[in-house]
């Protein structure tokens, strides 16, 4: 391989990183102003909130992503990188935050609050009648 090889690679292989942690973030900050907006929705009373979150394609192997929530975070877990992230929630909503989802072939995800609890899901939620 030649210098300037090298160097091409280094510059490809950077910029496709960069590219990647600037998509996950904004897919995070997403994900976690969608939850502040379910939590203040849990603060009305007994409502139940739904909001659909569109997931930026990136070049990472994101057969090996989670998503897990608690109380004070949406944590992307990569499990074959170092594209690891963790976003800070303000934990104000009248409920509980929890669960984990595979992030394998996904565009889209979904924000629920229900009975209490705030969730992500790979599934539309049911309307209420």
């Amino acid at each position: 391989m030649t210098m300037f090889s090298v160097w091409a690679w280094d510059i490809e292989t950077n910029t496709r990183l960069r590219w990647n942690e600037e998509a996950i973030q904004a897919n995070m900050d997403d994900i976690a102003a969608a939850i502040e907006r379910a939590d203040e929705a849990s603060r009305i009373g007994n409502v139940s909130y739904a909001e659909e979150i569109s997931w930026r394609p990136t070049e990472a192997d994101e057969s090996l992503f989670l998503i897990e929530l608690t109380d004070t975070a949406v944590i992307l877990v990569d499990e074959g990188g170092s594209l690891d992230m963790r976003v800070a929630l303000s934990g104000t909503g009248a409920g509980t935050h929890e669960g984990t989802v595979p992030l394998a072939g996904v565009d889209r995800l979904w924000v629920v609050h229900e009975d209490g609890v705030t969730f992500l899901s790979l599934d539309r939620p049911k309307a209420v009648q």
